[in-house]
């Protein structure tokens, strides 16, 4: 559970909120029964995961940004399609499977790139829009994700 995120734009939602309030207190009313001579650490943690478990019921988790949108399941079938012409090479390096490899990889990459150029130029009219309508906000944003290019998630 130390890895969740809880989606902390629902809490503004009248319901969400009473729902947390029920479900905490709930929680905490059974903590109210538990014998004086307890762990101090084992009460904290208790405490804890009390408050984990209700946000996660009240609130949800919150859901994380797909960084490739261009990429779909149309190009997660050629990639399996690539995947699975590399491993028949690897187990067998015989030269009819270099040359299925290299064919497999001349169709693929087209595609991949069309993806890539249509993900661009759709991105490049969403800023002209942002531009137009004086969105600077978002024309800003746009701008710095595309000087920014490609940046590699880090887990730390």
């Amino acid at each position: 559970m130390d890895g969740e995120r809880f989606n902390l734009r629902k809490p503004n939602e009248l319901k969400v909120k009473k729902g947390y309030q029920i479900e905490i207190s709930n929680r905490f009313a059974a903590l109210e029964n538990l014998s004086d001579n307890e762990d101090t650490n084992r009460a904290g943690e208790n405490y804890k995961e009390n408050n984990k478990t209700s946000a996660k019921n009240s609130l949800g988790l919150h859901e994380l940004k797909q960084h490739k949108p261009r990429f779909d399941q149309e190009c997660l079938g050629f990639l399996d399609q690539r995947k699975g012409a590399k491993m028949q090479w690897v187990q067998d390096p015989s030269q009819s499977n270099v040359d299925n490899l290299h064919n497999v990889r001349r169709e693929d990459s087209p595609h991949f790139r069309d993806k890539k150029k249509e993900y661009l130029k759709a991105k490049i009219e969403e800023l002209e829009t942002n531009s137009k309508i004086k969105n600077i906000k978002d024309l800003c944003r746009g701008i710095n994700d595309f000087k920014k290019g490609y940046q590699p998630r880090t887990n730390g």
